[in-house]
């Protein structure tokens, strides 16, 4: 008896002293290993590119993260179709949840904010992060710029010509008209303007219950900040979907968002 109570005497001495020397973030990097996030870079870029600067952070606070190279990568020029791309995601969705994920959620930095929404809209997932979303193909100018290369593969497609490689034109605010070299088929999917990277449609099929946070930095391109309330408002009304708009230009915006992203997901997931 007085050996048992000596070493509850011991415990209660010492317990106080290690908890002082357990970080104060243990707990929550204990909670942050519960939370899983898919990264998806802008168009021609890569998993090294602006998207990084949300990735390391993310990765350091102990977060589950997969970073993904996507279809739309500079490598990659579109090699396979919007419906493999989700597979590409499902798959980085299935890693994190057998690394303990309980919450996931898919973010995605500019043309990747876009397939983030369209992703949301049809897989069951916490939440959705769009970084600066853009990349509309429904939109007047993609439709203007790549109209005929559209009518070129809905052609060759009907001429049972969908699997050859053939060369594209792809466009970029910055950088205007550019060749991509990938299948009709593969093409098609990604730029029917009224297909998966319609973002209006992909905002109006989102479920109500996936929140979204939709950034859009001050120095956004000017296209983007003006059609901004328009496409938030589009969301189904969901309390926890959020616009946040950081003091930022449109390539790093992902570095300029990391806390808001952090927050706001933690605060979605409510992992205790």
């Amino acid at each position: 008896m007085m050996a048992t109570n000596f070493y509850r005497l011991l415990i209660a001495l010492i317990f106080p002293i290690f908890s002082a020397l357990v970080p104060l973030n243990a707990i929550a990097e204990t909670n942050n290993s519960k939370i899983g996030f898919v990264l998806m870079h802008g168009k021609g870029g890569t998993p090294l590119n602006y998207i990084s600067d949300l990735a390391g952070p993310l990765e350091q606070q102990g977060f589950l993260v997969a970073n993904l190279e996507m279809p739309w990568s500079g490598r990659r020029d579109y090699d396979v179709t919007v419906q493999a791309a989700e597979s590409e995601v499902e798959a980085a969705l299935d890693g994190l949840r057998s690394k303990g994920a309980q919450k996931v959620f898919v973010a995605g930095h500019s043309l990747g904010g876009l397939f983030a929404l369209y992703f949301g809209s049809r897989h069951a997932i916490d939440g959705v992060i769009a970084i600066a979303p853009g990349g509309n193909v429904g939109g007047t100018i993609f439709r203007e710029k790549l109209g005929k290369s559209v009518e070129l593969a809905r052609k060759l497609v009907a001429e049972s010509k969908g699997t050859e490689k053939t060369s594209f034109l792809d466009f970029e605010g910055g950088k205007g008209a550019y060749p991509v070299i990938t299948t009709p088929e593969a093409y098609l999917s990604w730029f029917d303007p009224d297909g998966a990277m319609n973002q209006l449609k992909a905002l109006q099929s989102m479920g109500p219950t996936t929140p979204v946070l939709f950034i859009v930095p001050t120095n956004d391109y000017p296209g983007l900040r003006k059609i901004k309330q328009q496409m938030f408002d589009a969301l189904p009304k969901n309390p926890r979907s959020k616009l946040y708009e950081p003091e930022s230009s449109h390539l790093n915006a992902p570095s300029a968002s990391v806390k808001e992203i952090i927050d706001w997901a933690s605060a979605v997931a409510d992992v205790r």
